[in-house]
């Protein structure tokens, strides 16, 4: 199992399409399904490494991002979204505290 770079709570910043989110979950590797793969990850990132889901600032949905896409953000004021009270309990020193561990 490859181990991951990124952890729960981290800013991450996507570097193909520029947006800033909140990592709230981690896969130690691609667990969607061919159809998704095929029809949404056009990159076609591995499926050997970890995969993130992300709440994205200033929106209302969730991404599922492979690693080789994601950067720590130089941004780490808070994200706005409607699930991060929900996954967290607060933002301190740039990295959001959760409220429980799912990995």
């Amino acid at each position: 199992m490859q181990q991951a770079k990124f952890a729960i709570g981290e800013i991450i910043h996507h570097v193909l399409f520029n947006y800033r989110g909140v990592i709230f979950d981690v896969d130690f590797k691609y667990l969607g399904s061919d159809e998704w793969y095929q029809q949404v990850a056009l990159s076609r990132p591995p499926k050997n490494q970890p995969w993130y889901h992300v709440l994205v600032d200033n929106g209302t949905h969730q991404t599922y991002v492979a690693e080789q896409n994601l950067e720590l953000s130089d941004i780490v004021t808070a994200v706005r979204h409607p699930l991060v009270d929900q996954f967290f309990i607060k933002l301190e020193n740039g990295v959001y505290i959760p409220r429980s561990r799912n990995n």
